[in-house]
């Protein structure tokens, strides 16, 4: 099994408002460790808004295309620190950049993905995809879709998808499963963009929304168990 893994870069900052947290980036790369170990291929793709949101920077003075170049920036910053971390704790990871950056990143390409993958290697790629307009999500939905990733794993903070936010109203109620269609229309359900459901309706492609904090759930995923909320 081969799943691609979408990181906010929140989540990354850990407990902290900004920056990057080595120790959560420790936990996150045993919890891979364990899938890979179960047998599954996993790719990580991660967002930035630990360090810079492009809609927060665009308006008069800033440019749309000019914010979110910033952004993709900031996502190979995030993708870098998290390969560094993995192989360091002998998780073995490889980044890869969809913007030439030559001095400090290899460039993304299909066949050197798959080359690490077949070596074991996780594979972690950065600068979404090195085109403005286009959100982290729907990066991580069209490299699942290019890498034959068996679903997309949309890492949240809690337990998958709620009919209303769980951390406001404490009696909201969790959704099993639902199809990608209706997560399209309900404007309430807010896991994804919806460019990046529609993208995954249009090739079919299952999303997985799970909480990353809750220990094993990654391998979980991987052993076929139901955990969070399914869309397909």
């Amino acid at each position: 099994m081969r799943l691609l893994l979408k990181l906010s870069g929140e989540q990354l900052a850990g407990d902290n408002p900004r920056g990057f947290d080595i120790e959560r980036a420790k936990w996150i790369a045993a919890e891979v460790h364990k899938a890979q170990a179960a047998g599954a291929e996993i790719v990580i793709t991660v967002g930035a808004g630990n360090f810079v949101r492009g809609e927060y920077f665009a308006g008069v003075n800033v440019r749309q295309v000019t914010a979110d170049n910033m952004g993709m920036l900031a996502i190979i910053i995030n993708a870098l620190a998290l390969a560094d971390v993995f192989n360091s704790v002998g998780v073995r990871a490889a980044v890869l950049s969809n913007i030439k950056a030559d001095q400090v990143v290899d460039q993304y390409t299909h066949r050197r993905a798959l080359s690490h993958l077949s070596k074991g290697r996780t594979v972690i790629v950065g600068g979404g995809t090195g085109r403005p307009y286009v959100s982290s999500d729907s990066a991580a939905v069209s490299l699942a879709l290019e890498l034959d990733c068996d679903m997309v794993l949309k890492a949240t903070k809690v337990d998958g998808v709620f009919n209303k936010d769980p951390v406001k109203y404490p009696e909201a109620k969790k959704i099993s499963k639902l199809s990608l269609s209706e997560a399209i229309e309900n404007p309430d359900i807010r896991v994804m963009d919806k460019a990046a459901l529609g993208l995954a309706a249009d090739f079919h492609k299952p999303i997985i929304v799970f909480e990353l904090l809750k220990e094993d759930n990654i391998v979980r995923i991987a052993q076929g168990e139901k955990v969070g909320t399914r869309i397909d």
